[in-house]
């Protein structure tokens, strides 16, 4: 007898729309809701972050401020096996693994200061190298990408750099992701940092929350 067809939980019955808290049953729909939101509550974080506890527990605070609004499930691990929906990709990390790989990965970012120290051509190594390491477990069902970036601007300013990700297109970030996971290869992502990192920048007035989320670029297309 022949497997019963994997349902994915997180979906609406029969649609491939995400099962939301706002009843939206169209993709496109969802997508514009969904961004409007997290921009929202990507604006609060900014001025009122997350603890920096620099663990997976960190990253399910970033995504349950960021998508509270919108999913039952924000801040929660995934608990279905994921891939980008594009030909070829390969799966991430399988789900049933994901907080021992994230404890091994966050170990191994701690050794290293936190990238403190360090030249900007080193940083922009090590950053890559690290980033693909958390890409690959992508801990969530959807909000990934948005998660790292808040993520990684705080321990890119803690070490001294900014990231700026304006100059970076979401479909470049993701095939440089899939490069560094699928193919075991960095360059792709250390070329894309190199245009990504840059020097603090201060900004004055009421608007500086509104410019730094746009320097991260949050947003649907950001997810990799």
């Amino acid at each position: 007898m022949a497997s019963p067809e994997f349902v994915d939980p997180y979906l609406i019955p029969g649609s491939s729309v995400l099962r939301n808290r706002l009843g939206v049953t169209s993709g496109s729909e969802l997508t514009r809701v969904e961004a409007d939101l997290s921009f929202a509550r990507a604006l609060q974080l900014v001025n009122f972050p997350v603890g920096a506890t620099n663990d997976l527990g960190e990253l399910k605070q970033i995504h349950f401020r960021l998508f509270q609004d919108v999913y039952d499930w924000a801040g929660q691990v995934r608990t279905v096996d994921v891939r980008k929906d594009v030909p070829g990709a390969d799966f991430f990390m399988p789900w049933g693994f994901i907080e021992n790989a994230a404890a091994i990965c966050f170990a191994e970012l701690a050794q290293e200061r936190f990238l403190t120290g360090l030249a900007r051509d080193e940083f922009v190594e090590r950053l890559a190298f690290h980033y693909e390491k958390i890409n690959y477990i992508h801990p969530f069902r959807e909000g990934n990408g948005r998660t790292q970036r808040v993520f990684w601007n705080r321990i890119s300013l803690r070490a001294g750099w900014q990231l700026d990700w304006r100059p970076v297109h979401g479909e470049e970030n993701h095939a440089a992701a899939r490069a560094g996971s699928d193919e075991l290869d960095l360059g792709p992502l250390i070329r894309m940092f190199d245009k990504v990192v840059t020097a603090p920048q201060a900004v004055d007035g009421e608007d500086w929350a509104v410019q730094e989320i746009k320097r991260l670029s949050i947003g649907p297309a950001a997810d990799g």
